[in-house]
């Protein structure tokens, strides 16, 4: 490897810890598996929730600057290798990561959770995006279950007719600037028993969410399934090619393989 891609502080065999980017169950496992083999990680969160879920490791809050910031920071911190355990909605951050990792001759991998699989009795409608959701929900007045999170529910606005009800771990604020919304303030895992249960008292025609994948809310695709229920799904986007295991476990296995745990 060339030497003037090498961060500093693992040329100068100072400790050099393995960044992860966080905000996925997997990525808390990744970092809890680390930590309890006494590796030096970080993990990182972009700050989107006002109090995440304790941490087994140091975490670092906040946004990078681009790709650009991204490689300043693994080079300051002297990162050794870089795992991209963001969210599989997360494209942006996931390019910037590969970007970054390829930049520095960085050992990279994507710990990618895998999608969800239509089975028999889903009814899904997919789309690309919010807007287009709002679109494939159509004109006449439903009572949808929106579990998109904060950042996805601007274009409902243009869908005024519907009763919405919303979840999410923070507060949405302001809140939406529609007639009839309800919010509920929660954080999974959400179990198919609970979900039926919260989606008949609401009496909900429809949900819209994401597709992302693992168990923790997938109860709500389940529920959906048994009370025949429309479930309009976003697409995940196309996110940048590189190594990817599905587990914390795999990630773990990837990293010794690479040498990254090695000479800590």
């Amino acid at each position: 490897m060339d030497s003037q891609r090498v961060p500093a502080a693992v040329s100068a065999g100072m400790s050099s810890p393995i960044l992860i980017l966080g905000g996925t169950t997997e990525a808390r496992e990744l970092a809890a598996l680390l930590a309890a083999r006494g590796i030096e990680a970080v993990l990182s969160l972009a700050g989107r929730t006002a109090n995440p879920v304790a941490m087994p490791v140091p975490v670092r809050l906040g946004g990078f600057g681009g790709a650009e910031g991204l490689v300043a920071h693994l080079r300051e911190a002297g990162i050794r290798a870089l795992v991209d355990a963001t969210h599989p909605y997360a494209a942006t951050m996931s390019r910037h990561a590969a970007e970054a990792a390829a930049m520095l001759g960085l050992p990279f991998l994507a710990l990618r959770r895998g999608a969800w699989i239509r089975l028999p009795g889903d009814d899904w409608t997919e789309v690309t995006d919010a807007r287009r959701a709002v679109t494939a929900l159509g004109p006449s007045p439903r009572r949808v279950f929106l579990a998109l999170g904060r950042q996805e529910l601007a274009p409902f606005v243009a869908a005024p007719q519907h009763d919405y009800l919303i979840r999410s771990v923070d507060p949405v604020e302001p809140p939406l600037a529609v007639p009839r919304a309800r919010y509920i303030l929660a954080r999974g895992p959400f179990g198919e028993t609970a979900e039926r249960a919260m989606l008949e008292e609401h009496r909900i025609e429809a949900i819209v969410c994401k597709n992302s994948g693992g168990g923790a809310t997938y109860g709500k695709i389940a529920a959906a399934r048994a009370l025949g229920l429309r479930v309009v799904m976003l697409r995940r986007p196309e996110l940048p090619e590189a190594p990817h295991v599905a587990t914390a476990e795999g990630a773990l296995a990837w990293l010794d393989h690479a040498g990254a745990l090695r000479g800590v």
